[in-house]
């Protein structure tokens, strides 16, 4: 007998609705509840009825993805996502690797299209107006997953008040002097935004914005660890480091331990992202949770709908974020 989507709700431990809102990509759901259902249907094996109507006659049932650097803690979770929903519409995905480089980045565009993909999952570097054109031209549907881009599809968070909330925590902690060690300043989502909501917090509670606290990172560890050297040696130093990626905040950390400052007693640390190695560092780190698996689910879902002619309530889709408060704080 094959299976139905009560089945599924039944060893989810959920309503039939809340499978259904899973299905149908609704933003509604819990990150953990979204999860936890999508794991149940890939242990039930459960296939449902949107692959068997509105598919493309010719089509080779694979996805390109690209991902600016595969070494880092944050993608790899996206792309769980990703391949689980994959797995259960039955595509199989190409995954690309462009290490931040254009000329990558161009080569990879050239194979998936050769290959014939039936759409493609972007989140490698930062959108230029010829990289948007160049996506906009393919003659195949793309999302875009933790970035944006004029009127392309995109599943990601807000990160201007994101940030802006790590800040209100901070101050609301008895912080006045905050540094920020940023993303990459030309990065319109994770960069600009996030410096952006950085700044409004601090001009929303009174505080001037001290542009000797603001240094500029990359997302990975040494820039993260070269900028909380910088910081950390001011004569007047912060008493709180806010980096824009939970790696950075890693090297914040070990630029500390080398200082011989006390965490959080004489410099507090918060990062953005709750990669898992968040929660089991000593000390483990105050970030902003992305809900990184169910970026790469929703995405690869919403190319699903678009796929199969199926009705779509938006294509942009913003999920929500949270605040972990752990032991850097």
């Amino acid at each position: 007998m094959s299976l139905r989507i009560k089945d599924v709700a039944s060893q989810a431990g959920v309503s039939v609705a809340t499978v259904s809102r899973v299905l149908n990509n609704s933003n509604s759901v819990k990150p953990e509840t979204y999860e936890k259902v999508l794991q149940v249907i890939k242990e039930m094996q459960y296939k449902p009825n949107a692959i068997a109507r509105s598919l493309k006659v010719k089509n080779t049932k694979t996805i390109g993805i690209m991902i600016p650097d595969i070494s880092s803690y944050f993608f790899p979770e996206v792309v769980r996502g990703i391949e689980d929903v994959a797995n259960m519409y039955d595509y199989n995905i190409i995954l690309c690797n462009t290490d931040l480089n254009r000329d990558k980045e161009q080569k990879y565009l050239q194979v998936l299209t050769e290959k014939q993909v039936d759409g493609m999952i972007f989140m490698s570097n930062i959108i230029t107006k010829e990289l948007g054109a160049k996506l906009k031209s393919l003659q195949i549907p793309v999302v875009l997953v933790s970035t944006d881009y004029e009127d392309l599809p995109a599943v990601t968070i807000d990160n201007h008040e994101a940030s802006k909330r790590m800040i209100e925590y901070l101050i609301e902690k008895g912080h006045d002097r905050i540094g920020m060690i940023t993303g990459k300043e030309d990065d319109p989502i994770a960069g600009i935004s996030r410096i952006e909501g950085y700044k409004k917090a601090l001009q929303d509670r009174g505080r001037e914005i001290d542009c000797s606290l603001i240094v500029a990172g990359d997302y990975r560890f040494n820039s993260g660890y070269q900028g909380g050297k910088k910081l950390l040696t001011l004569s007047q130093r912060p008493t709180a480091i806010f980096a824009a990626s939970d790696e950075m905040a890693f090297g914040v950390i070990k630029a500390a331990a080398e200082l011989k400052l006390a965490i959080p007693t004489e410099i507090a640390i918060a990062g953005f992202d709750d990669i898992d190695m968040s929660q089991k560092i000593v000390p483990s780190l105050t970030t902003i949770a992305q809900p990184m698996y169910n970026m790469g689910a929703v995405g690869m879902r919403l190319l699903t709908k678009i796929l199969n002619g199926e009705d779509i309530e938006t294509t942009k889709i913003v999920l929500d974020y949270s605040l972990v408060e752990r032991e850097t704080s």
